[in-house]
């Protein structure tokens, strides 16, 4: 087991390896680029002054959606505002689009359980370690995404989400 200590060097890695992750989540929870981009730069901000060692980069890299995801939850709760989708920047397929819009559009615990499962491909305990739950609540939130996106989307199978 490899520990991360705090520093320099700890950062670098992160930032290197973990920004567009960060950015990615930041994005699909706020649907806005500008505030993804603060965020972005808030959760690096806080692993700079973390002095909190790592087991390894998983754990780090969990760490870091975590916070992503806490400081989304804060800010759309401290804005009190409909969150606008023109500034989520379009995919070149129209299918692709619908798809993250139906993602986007669901309850903030089956939108981040479906996200991080299928598009950063972390499996369902591991979800609920990053979320703070139980696997079984998250094998919920899986299932009951997935069965608001296929009547959202008429009938698509898993392989699609």
């Amino acid at each position: 087991m490899t520990v991360i200590q705090h520093g320099g060097d700890a950062f670098r890695l992160a930032f290197e390896q973990y920004t567009d992750t960060v950015y990615r989540v930041a994005v699909h929870n706020t649907r806005s680029k500008s505030d993804a981009e603060d965020i972005t730069q808030e959760t690096f901000l806080r692993l700079l002054q973390c002095r909190k060692a790592f087991r390894d980069t998983e754990h780090l890299k969990a760490w870091l959606i975590r916070v992503t995801i806490n400081l989304c939850r804060n800010h759309l709760r401290d804005t009190m505002r409909e969150i606008p989708t023109e500034d989520v920047p379009a995919s070149q397929d129209a299918q692709t689009d619908s798809v993250l819009d139906a993602v986007r559009a669901l309850p903030e615990n089956q939108r981040n359980a479906i996200y991080l499962h299928y598009y950063e491909g972390y499996t369902a305990s591991e979800i609920a370690s990053i979320l703070g739950s139980r696997t079984n609540t998250v094998l919920s939130h899986l299932r009951r995404g997935r069965e608001t996106l296929r009547e959202a989307l008429g009938g698509l199978d898993d392989e699609t989400i």
